[in-house]
This record gives C-alpha cells, sequence and structure tokens, in this order.
C-alpha cells in the first residue's frame, strides 16, 4: 500500500517537491553513466595511448546502434508503464515489464552475434587504420560478447523509475560506476590488459547492477515484480513500447549514422589523431547532455502519470521547471567549452608525448566550436523527450531527426570540402540552431493545444 501512495502521489505532490525527488537520482544515475565512458577515456589515454583513444572513438557508431534498441525498448516500456499507472491499470504496468525483459534478450542476442561476426569490415567501414583497428577490436570483442546485459541493466533501471523507485535506480548505476572504477585501473595497469581490461571492468560493473535490478523485480513485496503470465509477447504492448520507443531508437542510430559521417571527413581532412579529438568532445558534450536525460527522466514518471490522468497543467508546470534547468546544465557545459578547453582535453591523456600534444591541440579547437550553440540545446533536448513521454512519437522522431540527420548531414557534406576540419565541427552548432528553433515551433502549438482544448488529446 505504501508503494501504491509513493506511486499515485505523481499526480498530487507539489511539482516544486516531487521533480527533484525523481530528477536528482535520475541526474546522479545518467551521470554515472557518462562517467563509465568517462572512466574508459581516461584511463586508457593514460595507460594505453592518444592512438588507443582514436581506437575508442571508432567503436562509437557501434556502442549507439546497441544502445539504439536498448532506449527503443527501456524508454518506450518506462513511457507506457507510467501511463498505465497513471490510468491505474497495475496488471498492464507488470505485463509491460515481462515484455521489455523478453525484447532486451531478443535485441542484445540478435545484435551482439551480428557485431561480432562482421566486426572488422564494420570498423573499416566507420573509419579505422591499421594503427587504430587493433584497440577497436579488442574493445568490441568484450562489449559486444556481453550485449544482452547492457540491455537488460539499461533497461530494468529505467523501469525501476518508473514505478515509484528513483533512488533505488540511482544506487544501482552508482555501484556500477564504483565498481567500474575500481577494476578499470587494476586490469589495464595491474594485470596489463590494455584496452581488454577496460572492456572487460565494465562489463563486469553492469553483472553487478543488473544482478541487483533482477532481485528487485524477483521480490514479489516490489511494487511492479515478476510473476506467472507476463513472460509472453503481447502485440499492443510490444507496438506500444516499439512506437514511443522509436524516438530515442532513431535518436541513436542517427547519431551513429553522424559519427560515421564525421570520422570519415576528419579522417580525410585531418587525420587519426582528429577522430581521437571527436570522441573526446562527445564524452564531454554527453557528460552535460546526461544531466538533461537525468532531467528528462526525473520527469518522465510525473508527465507520464499527470498525462494519463488528464492533469495538463501540472503537465505544463513541470515542463517548464525541467526546461528552465536543462538551460542551465548546458549553459555551464558551453561556458566550460569556451574557457576551459585545453585543462579538459589533458583530463584525458598526458602531453608526454608528440602524438598527445597533437591530440589535446585538436581536442581543445574542436570543442570551442562544436560547442559554441550548445547552452540552447538542453531546451531541445527536454521537448524531444516530452513528446515521447505524451505518445506524440511522429513529433519527437521528427525533432531527433532534424538535429541528427536533416540539418546535420547536408552541412557534413557542403561544409568539409570548403572548409576542413573546421567544416566538420562547425556543421555541429549550424545544425543545433535550426533544430532549436523546430521544437520551439511544435512546443508551442502543443502547448497552446493542451489550453485550448485539451479535451481532444487521446491517451496511448
Amino acid at each position: 500500500m505504501s508503494k501504491q501512495i509513493t506511486t499515485l502521489s505523481l499526480g498530487t505532490d507539489p511539482l516544486s517537491k516531487l521533480l527533484p525527488r525523481y530528477a536528482i537520482p535520475a541526474i546522479i544515475a545518467m551521470t554515472s553513466t557518462s562517467l563509465f565512458n568517462i572512466i574508459d577515456s581516461v584511463f586508457i589515454g593514460h595507460g594505453v595511448g592518444a592512438f588507443a583513444i582514436s581506437g575508442m572513438a571508432l567503436t562509437m557508431p557501434i556502442m549507439n546502434i546497441a544502445a539504439a534498441f536498448g532506449s527503443l525498448v527501456g524508454v518506450g516500456g518506462a513511457a507506457i508503464t507510467s501511463i498505465r499507472l497513471g490510468q491505474g491499470n497495475k496488471q498492464s504496468a507488470e505485463n509491460v515489464l515481462g515484455n521489455v525483459v523478453l525484447l532486451n534478450i531478443t535485441f542484445g542476442l540478435i545484435i551482439g552475434a551480428l557485431g561480432l561476426i562482421f566486426l572488422d569490415p564494420i570498423l573499416y567501414f566507420f573509419g579505422a587504420s591499421d594503427q587504430t583497428i587493433g584497440y577497436a577490436r579488442d574493445f568490441m570483442h568484450i562489449i559486444l560478447a556481453g550485449n544482452v546485459i547492457t540491455h537488460l541493466y539499461l533497461s530494468l533501471n529505467e523501469l525501476l523509475r518508473a514505478s515509484g523507485y528513483p533512488q533505488k535506480s540511482m544506487r544501482i548505476m552508482l555501484v556500477a560506476v564504483a565498481v567500474n572504477c575500481v577494476l578499470n585501473p587494476l586490469l589495464i595497469f595491474k594485470f596489463g590488459w590494455g584496452i581488454r581490461g577496460s572492456a572487460t571492468s565494465t562489463l563486469i560493473a553492469q553483472t553487478t547492477a543488473l544482478s541487483i535490478s533482477l532481485h528487485h523485480f524477483a521480490n514479489r513485496n516490489s511494487f511492479l515484480h515478476f510473476q506467472r503470465g507476463i513472460f509472453r509477447f503481447r502485440s499492443k504492448i510490444v507496438g506500444g513500447i516499439l512506437s514511443i520507443g522509436m524516438a530515442p531508437f532513431l535518436m541513436n542510430i542517427c547519431t551513429s549514422i553522424i559519427v560515421i559521417f564525421v570520422n570519415k571527413a576528419l579522417k580525410a581532412h585531418g587525420g587519426d589523431l582528429n577522430i581521437g579529438a571527436y570522441g573526446i568532445i562527445n564524452r564531454v558534450v554527453m557528460l552535460f547532455l546526461m544531466v538533461v536525460l537525468g532531467l528528462n527522466q526525473g520527469l518522465q514518471p510525473i508527465v507520464g502519470y499527470n498525462y494519463g490522468a488528464r492533469k495538463y497543467d501540472r503537465v505544463i508546470k513541470a515542463l517548464r521547471i525541467t526546461i528552465i534547468c536543462a538551460v542551465c546544465v548546458t549553459t555551464t557545459g558551453f561556458l566550460v567549452s569556451q574557457l576551459l578547453p585545453r585543462q579538459v582535453a589533458m583530463l584525458f591523456i598526458g602531453s608526454d608525448s608528440d602524438s598527445a600534444s597533437e591530440l589535446i591541440d585538436a581536442v581543445a579547437y574542436g570543442m570551442e566550436h562544436v560547442m559554441i550553440m550548445f547552452w540552447a540545446v538542453g531546451f531541445q533536448v527536454v521537448t524531444g523527450n516530452f513528446f515521447q513521454y505524451i505518445g506524440k512519437a511522429k513529433r519527437a522522431i521528427l525533432i531527433s531527426l532534424t538535429r541528427q540527420v536533416l540539418f546535420l548531414i547536408p552541412l557534413l557534406i557542403i561544409l568539409p570540402p570548403k572548409y576542413g576540419v573546421l567544416g566538420v565541427w562547425m556543421s555541429m552548432p549550424i545544425s543545433d540552431s535550426m533544430s532549436v528553433i523546430l521544437a520551439a515551433v511544435l512546443l508551442y502549438f502543443q502547448i497552446r493545444k493542451f489550453k485550448s482544448n485539451p479535451d481532444s488529446e487521446k491517451s496511448i
């Protein structure tokens, strides 16, 4: 009963208290996800070398493709769970839990197997050279072998938040970060496993975290839990999960496509170390974006529940607070990129070799240009996720596609031949600006609809 009351409080508690209650644990949890990648990069940069950083950067498209399928299931499942709980349908929410597990196992096995079979051709297509492919191959062999674990770990964590356990979700992800922090230097430096040690550390950390989540959902005292009858595919639930999850799925797929375009352009106009620079810049960008995504994940159960309960005034107020906080976060990232780019670069790699010094210069130069419009990106990200949370999948997909494909790819085709590496870097903030404008227009009309014609809204 106490857990049910906690869930119902999504529709009654003051938003000034409710949003921090859900958002702060989610921010910590999402930031810990970004720290996973940063920890890997820092230890690899200092323990293996500059070209190993470039090798890791080449794995980003594959990692994003795997993450795309994880988001397809996890985010879609969490959104439907929140809406069903808002509608008072707990049994349907538990059926969602069973379908999330089945979908993650299916997608995890397929993506992992295909990635291992075709790994080398994929890496060469993504811009690998003879200097970098060995590092990328060693890292991905281990990551792909544990792909199912990664998918389940991330998706079940989404459902923990959606079902009323934001604090527990945060603690589980912090456990994963702590395990990774301990094992990474141990396996890289003491055991001498190099980049394979980093991958092994990541997989062990995720396995540890997953075991805690599985224990939670196996416990019959948990608000949503495993039980007989939920582990079979239901077409309506699967369709709903895939429909809502399609927006983050396409976002991650688009990210992979963009990384391929960027890596190829950087290889043509700047060489392997510029690919490594882009990998580091991406780590920095994602650190701030993960805070924004944490805000979004705190927003998700609140918006989903209140939208399902048709309390649109609370939906609008929660959205406004989240946008303000998100813009503050991305503005901080913008200031760091403009004031401390070299200092940030030096966190990832020492300057005791020519290649390391060249990489630091490339990171500083790229960061100053890539993040020049970053202050406005927080608004765009929150808006895209908001449409996803209320079941407006087409609008969420459009916002994602414009920033990462429809605007950015043409710029990556046009600018680099004329301006070289600078053209690669500048294509990103130009695309950001255009997508922010589109998001603002779509959000304006949605808010006006909430206020003028609320009865026309139909929950999924």
